[in-house]
């Protein structure tokens, strides 16, 4: 019987990744709260209805890539492929339009999607996402990019990655522009793959979204969406790119960048990774103001968002050969060789960790030998070695492992010698309940 490995293109994170996945974690969560964000997160399960309602049949999304279950009362439920309509869900369920206004939410969750198996692009995948609802306001806009690109800039991808900006409109303002798309392309049919041919019935802007290398000169030779924009669109974007200077944030116009359903409108934009990877993009974002009418809400509540690519920026920081810092590190490490030395570490280890000293202890009775290759292989600083000679005489042999010297200590002096040699400011003093739990004064 075959072993039951991981399903294909799902991930285990393991503790190396996770370094990375809470450093970024970490920073973005600290820029969003400084911006007075707050964090939200909706289930991993949603009902079926809830995405095909706001991104419809005839998207991938909805037709290839779902993973799509039914619980014990038939009720159809899927895994969430997108966190936007899920957000605005709760939005709206939870009555979140009482608060004051506009919300500014953050989330880091996980999302599954039956993709094409390709590197860095797992079937379930963690994004950071952060939303502001109920304001239309371009400054908007322009303080999610310039988030972005701060926190991008934080984790020593400056030089890195680049900003994109477009402007698609509204879905009423699109349809000239979808004709002059369309007329541009009806001529060059035969310079078309299948999958474009059929993106040009259904949806004619994904045809500016491609791969293809001659698809890509088409699409840049395409009439530019930004000469189409009416007054109000012209406006939105025009602040924008506004606001982004008065901010030192340094953008490139694509009119290739596009968005295509139909909730999507006015600014999209893209932090893309100057990388020789197909999956060029870091994270992206866009405006959703009539998403609220697709989940049949009375009203169209105006939102705006950004998302970013834990796994990619991961990657990007391991080919830079950015290493992180492992918090963990042993200080202490006590090894012993008999059951009666147990008694003895036991108190001392408990003692050490109330001291804020990180310790380790092994447990285990084989060979001295293997018990130092074991706190070697640890990289852990002091080694303590308490055996029969040494319950007896309460002085414990101490091993400097990266000097790779050795000293006597007294056991009433054990743990503030090791707070003398690893250094008072470099103990661990976080305790998180201390920091989190109010207390009256």
């Amino acid at each position: 019987m075959a072993f039951p490995n991981k399903v294909r293109w799902m991930q285990d994170i393991l503790p190396e990744a996770h370094l990375y996945h809470t450093f970024l974690k970490k920073v973005f969560r600290h820029e969003l709260r400084k911006n007075w964000f707050k964090r939200l997160t909706t289930p991993v399960l949603e009902q079926k209805e809830l995405f095909t309602w706001a991104l419809w049949t005839g998207t991938d999304i909805i037709d290839k890539e779902m993973y799509n279950l039914v619980d014990r009362k038939g009720r159809e439920l899927v895994l969430k492929p997108e966190s936007t309509a899920p957000i605005m869900r709760a939005y709206l369920e939870n009555d979140m339009q009482s608060e004051p206004q506009p919300v500014f939410l953050y989330y880091v969750e996980p999302h599954f999607r039956y993709d094409r198996p390709q590197k860095w692009r797992y079937r379930q995948h963690f994004q950071i996402w952060a939303e502001i609802i109920w304001e239309s306001d371009p400054i908007l806009d322009a303080q999610l990019i310039y988030i972005g690109y701060k926190a991008l800039n934080l984790i020593w991808l400056a030089w890195d990655f680049k900003i994109k900006i477009n402007s698609i409109w509204t879905i009423k303002d699109r349809q000239k522009y979808i004709e002059e798309l369309t007329s541009f392309y009806e001529n060059k049919k035969h310079l078309l793959s299948e999958d474009a041919l059929r993106k040009l019935e259904t949806n004619p802007l994904r045809l500016l979204d491609t791969k293809i290398e001659d698809e890509i000169i088409l699409a840049n030779e395409a009439p530019k969406i930004t000469k189409f924009l009416k007054k109000d669109s012209l406006d939105h974007y025009k602040k924008v790119k506004e606001y982004l200077q008065l901010l030192w944030v340094p953008y490139e116009e694509d009119h290739c960048l596009v968005r295509w359903l139909d909730y999507y409108t006015h600014t999209v934009w893209e932090f893309v990774w100057n990388s020789a990877s197909n999956q060029s993009s870091f994270g992206w974002g866009w405006r959703y103001d009539m998403l609220s009418k697709k989940l049949w809400h009375d009203e169209e509540i105006p939102a705006v968002w950004f998302g970013m690519w834990m796994e990619r920026l991961a990657e990007a920081l391991m080919e830079k050969w950015i290493k992180i810092k492992d918090k963990d590190k042993i200080d202490l490490y006590f090894i012993q060789l008999w059951e009666e030395a147990k008694r003895i570490i036991l108190p001392l280890s408990l003692e050490a960790r109330e001291k804020w000293i990180n310790v380790m202890v092994s447990l285990w009775t084989p060979s001295l030998k293997a018990q130092m290759k074991k706190a070697n292989r640890l990289n852990a600083r002091y080694v303590v070695m308490v055996w029969i000679m040494e319950a007896s005489s309460w002085i414990y042999q101490v091993r400097d492992m990266f000097e790779w010297t050795q000293e006597e200590v007294k056991k009433e002096n054990l743990i503030d010698y090791i707070i003398w040699k690893v250094g008072k400011q470099w103990l661990d003093f976080y305790c998180p309940a201390k920091d989190f739990i109010l207390k009256d004064d």
